[in-house]
């Protein structure tokens, strides 16, 4: 179990180093950390490789937001609006996502560890090839359903649900 953990760090810190240089491409990245956004609106807004580490994010709206790349590890996101939201490549590491609506957002290589997932809305998500430990899939594919209309792949095949 521990050596799976380790494994999974290693390959996001890997994940996270490729990225770096698409990363570099983006100009003054926002750093919102330690902040208390509580029911900011960020709709629709470009945010890429913005941080929100041990941010207070409860109830914000991110709907259609571009968070490719972005940190929110640490942060609390109960009752998130994440719907449609590009999380792509962003490292959501031990957020809260309590009642969060993570419905049609793309998670690709996301990292997930030990992010809570409870009473969460993924209908239509893609966390293709995202970094999650087994529990967090198992518990995810016992409500996983819909097609994520941006990329077309089913919520249940991006898990790896049996």
């Amino acid at each position: 179990m521990f050596w799976q953990k380790a494994v999974g760090l290693i390959l996001g810190i890997m994940v996270w180093c490729i990225a770096q240089p698409a990363l570099s491409d983006w100009t003054h990245p926002l750093s919102f950390s330690n902040a208390e956004l509580s029911r900011q609106d960020f709709s629709g807004q470009s945010l890429q490789a913005a941080e929100f580490s041990n941010a207070n994010l409860e109830m914000a709206n991110f709907e259609g937001a571009d968070l490719r790349g972005a940190v929110l590890s640490a942060s609390v996101m109960t009752k998130a609006n994440l719907h449609g939201a590009d999380l792509t490549n962003a490292m959501v590491n031990e957020v809260k996502l309590i009642g969060a609506d993570l419905s049609n957002a793309v998670l690709v290589e996301a990292i997930l560890f030990r992010t809570i997932f409870t009473d969460v809305n993924i209908a239509g998500a893609d966390f293709s090839d995202a970094i999650l430990d087994k529990a967090q899939i198992k518990e995810l594919c016992q409500k996983a359903s819909g097609v994520n209309s941006q990329t077309g792949v089913e919520t249940r095949e991006s898990l790896g649900c049996q």
